[in-house]
C-alpha cells in the first residue's frame, strides 16, 4: 500500500484525524471549455478528509470513520455524479465534488454531541491531479 502525504491544515484543535477512502463515479462536464471531460467517463476517486475538534465522543472518538466511509461511499460510488440533485444547477467537477462532500460531512458533524470540524477535503481525481477545499474561516 503506497503511503499518501497531504497538506496540513493549521489549526488550535487538540485532536485531527485523517481518514483515506476511494469510490468509483462517472461524470461529463457538458461544456466546450470541458475538452474530453465533456464525454462521459470514469474515476476511481480517492479522497481524504480532515477532521478536528477540542472533545471527544462517548466512545473516545471525534467521529467514526465507518460514519464517514458510509456517507460518502454509500452516496458516490457506481453512480453518474450528474444525476444526484447537488449537482443538478452546476456541473459535477472535481473542485464542485470536493466543496458537496465537505458539506455533506460536516452536516453530519454538526448533528453530534462533540461537534468536531471538517477542516479539509481532498478529492484526487487522476493519479497527477487532486483538489483541496477548505471553507473559509468564519470571523468571531
Amino acid at each position: 500500500m503506497m503511503q499518501q502525504f497531504y497538506p496540513t491544515v493549521s489549526h488550535t484543535y487538540c485532536f485531527e484525524l485523517n481518514k483515506d477512502m476511494h469510490f468509483s463515479a462517472a461524470h461529463y462536464i457538458p461544456a466546450d471549455e470541458a475538452g474530453k471531460c465533456a464525454k462521459m467517463h470514469g474515476h476511481t476517486y480517492h479522497l481524504n478528509l480532515t477532521i478536528a475538534g477540542d472533545q471527544l465522543n462517548d466512545t473516545g472518538f471525534l467521529i467514526d470513520f465507518k460514519h464517514l466511509k458510509d456517507l460518502v461511499h454509500k452516496r458516490y460510488d457506481h453512480s453518474v455524479l450528474n444525476d444526484h440533485p447537488e449537482f443538478s444547477d452546476t456541473f459535477p467537477t472535481t473542485e464542485l465534488l470536493a466543496r458537496q462532500i465537505h458539506t455533506l460531512i460536516q452536516e453530519m458533524l454538526d448533528q453530534t454531541d462533540n461537534q468536531p470540524k471538517c477542516l479539509q477535503v481532498i478529492v484526487r481525481e487522476t493519479p497527477t491531479s487532486y483538489v483541496i477545499y477548505r471553507p473559509k474561516k468564519v470571523s468571531s
